[in-house]
C-alpha cells in the first residue's frame, strides 16, 4: 500500500472542518448597523415559495391587443430583466402563446418584512423604456442569474438620451457571414429602424463614429457597442462574442423596449408557504439529531473509519450547502425548495452508504487474514467499483432531471411549465450532493484513512472494526 505522510490526516481533517464551518455559518462582519457578507452561508440561502411563500401573477397585453409569439417573448424578457436587476434570480417565468398570457412566480426576498404582492408585481410589470445613450458609464453593479455582471444607473454623459425604443422597428438575432470578415459566421443582433429612427440614427452614428453608444432597458445596460461606421439606411448590426442564445436574448430585450402594447395584470396574489418557517426550523433540528445519531452509529460500528466517515460527511454537507448558498462566487446562488431538501437528504444517504461499504470491505479483508495495510489497500480498492456504480446511476438520473425539467425543454409541454422549478431543484441538489460525495467520501476519506494508519497508536485492527490483535 502506498504510504501517505501521517500529518496529512490532521491537515485534511482541519481544512474540511474549517471549510464546512464557513460554508454552513458564513463569514460576515458589521460596519455600524450594516452587515457586510464576506462568504455566504446557510443563512443566506433563498428559500422557495413552498417554504417561505412569495408572489404569483398573470399578465396579458392591455386593451385586448393580439400579440405575436415574438412580441410575447419580448414582453416576457421585460419581466426577466426587471427581476434580475432587482436581485431576483430565482423564479418561474413562462409565456402561454395560446392565450397571450405570461405567468410569473417568485419567492419573497430574504429580508422582506412587509409582504406587499401588489407593489412587487407593479415593480416588475411597469412599461419598459429602451434608450440609446453616449458612453457606457454606470454607478452600480450586481450579479445576474447567469453569473455575469449587471451594470446599472447611467452617469455623466451616459445620462443623456439620444434615441428611445420607439425608433426600433425590429431586432433579431442573425449571423455575420460577410466575406473576409473576422466576425464571419459569428452571431450578431440585427437592428431595423423605422423612418424617423433611421434619420436619428444617421445623425447619432455620424456624431459618435468610433465612440461607444450604449443601449439601456430602464436603468440596466444591455449592450455597449462601438459605432464603426455612419449608418444612413436604418439597418445596423451589433457584433460581439455572442452565442446564439445570447444574441437572441439581447434582440428580445431590445424588441421589448419597442413593444406597441403595455402589460396589464389579470390576477395576482401571495403564495402561502406549504411548509412555513416554523416547520423549517423543526426540520433543521430533526436533521441535526439525525446527523448526530448517524455519527454515533458510524463511530460505534466502525471506530476509526467511522470517525473519518463523519468528517467526510460534514465536508459533503459543506460543499452541497456552498453550491446552494452562493459560497462559490463563480456559481449562482440557488433557491432551496422542499424537493431540493429531499435531494440533499438522499445525497447524504449515498454518502453514508459509500463509507459503510468501504468500512465493511476493510473488515472483511482483515477477517480473511490480511494485515492492516493489506486490508486497507484491498478494502478501499474493492469497494470503489460498487460505490462508483451506485453513484454514477444517481448522477445520470440527476442530469436527466436537470436537462428534461430545466428551462426551455420539450417535456414542459407535456407536464406543464409549473413543474419545472421543483423537479429541477431536486435534480440540482442531488447532483451537487453526489459530486461532493465523490470528493469527500471516495477521495479524501481514503487519503485520511491511509494517513492515520501510519501512526503507531492506530496500528490496531480493532480500531478499524476488526477483532483485537491476537484473537
Amino acid at each position: 500500500m502506498k504510504r501517505i505522510p501521517k500529518p496529512i490526516f490532521f491537515i485534511v481533517a482541519i481544512l474540511i472542518l474549517l471549510f464546512s464551518y464557513s460554508a454552513i455559518f458564513g463569514v460576515s462582519y458589521y460596519v455600524g448597523d450594516n452587515k457586510e457578507t464576506v462568504v455566504k452561508g446557510i443563512g443566506d440561502i433563498r428559500w422557495g415559495t413552498d417554504i417561505r411563500g412569495g408572489v404569483e401573477a398573470t399578465f396579458e397585453p392591455a386593451d385586448g391587443y393580439n400579440a405575436t409569439d415574438e412580441q410575447l417573448e419580448a414582453a416576457k424578457s421585460i419581466i426577466e430583466t426587471r427581476m434580475i436587476s432587482s436581485g431576483i434570480t430565482d423564479y418561474e417565468l413562462y409565456a402561454d402563446n395560446n392565450t397571450d398570457r405570461i405567468i410569473v412566480r417568485f419567492p419573497w426576498k430574504e429580508d422582506e418584512k412587509n409582504f406587499n404582492a401588489e407593489a412587487a408585481i407593479e415593480e416588475i410589470s411597469s412599461t419598459a423604456q429602451l434608450t440609446f445613450r453616449p458612453g457606457n458609464s454606470y454607478a452600480d453593479t450586481s450579479i445576474g442569474s447567469d453569473g455575469e455582471y449587471v451594470y446599472k444607473t447611467p452617469t455623466g454623459d451616459t445620462a443623456t438620451i439620444l434615441m428611445d425604443g420607439s425608433a426600433v422597428k425590429e431586432a433579431k438575432a442573425g449571423v455575420d457571414t460577410s466575406t473576409g470578415s473576422k466576425n464571419a459566421s459569428k452571431y450578431v443582433v440585427l437592428l431595423e429602424l423605422n423612418d424617423e429612427g433611421a434619420k436619428k440614427f444617421a445623425e447619432i452614428t455620424e456624431k459618435y463614429n468610433g465612440q461607444v453608444v450604449s443601449i439601456w432597458m430602464d436603468d440596466v445596460m444591455l449592450s455597449a457597442p462601438t459605432i464603426q461606421a455612419v449608418i444612413t439606411d436604418g439597418s445596423a448590426q451589433i457584433t460581439g462574442d455572442f452565442t446564439a442564445e445570447e444574441a437572441t436574448k439581447l434582440a428580445d430585450r431590445i424588441t421589448a423596449g419597442a413593444l406597441p402594447f403595455q402589460l396589464e395584470t389579470i390576477n395576482h396574489g401571495s403564495i402561502s408557504a406549504s411548509l412555513g418557517e416554523n416547520s423549517l426550523i423543526a426540520m433543521a433540528y430533526a436533521g441535526i439529531i439525525a446527523i448526530i445519531l448517524i455519527a454515533i452509529f458510524m463511530i460505534v460500528m466502525y471506530r476509526l473509519p467511522g470517525v473519518v466517515a463523519v468528517i467526510a460527511l460534514i465536508g459533503q454537507m459543506g460543499i452541497t450547502i456552498a453550491a446552494i448558498s452562493g459560497y462559490f462566487t463563480v456559481f449562482n446562488s440557488f433557491t432551496m425548495t422542499l424537493p431540493g431538501i429531499a435531494g440533499l437528504i438522499l445525497s447524504i444517504g449515498m454518502g453514508v452508504d459509500a463509507n459503510v461499504i468501504t468500512s465493511e470491505r476493510i473488515i472483511e479483508e482483515m477477517r480473511s487474514g490480511r494485515t492492516l495495510d493489506g486490508a486497507l489497500d484491498r478494502g478501499t480498492k474493492s469497494s470503489l467499483t460498487a460505490i462508483i456504480d451506485g453513484n454514477m446511476t444517481i448522477v445520470i438520473v440527476a442530469i436527466i432531471l436537470l436537462l428534461v425539467f430545466g428551462p426551455s425543454n420539450i417535456l414542459s409541454v407535456v407536464f406543464g411549465q409549473s413543474t419545472t422549478g421543483t423537479i429541477y431543484s431536486f435534480g440540482y441538489t442531488l447532483l451537487m450532493g453526489v459530486i461532493s460525495n465523490f470528493i469527500m467520501g471516495v477521495f479524501l476519506s481514503r487519503v485520511m484513512l491511509r494517513a492515520v494508519a501510519g501512526y503507531k497508536f492506530a496500528r490496531h485492527k480493532w480500531l478499524f472494526g476488526g477483532v483485537k490483535d491476537g484473537e
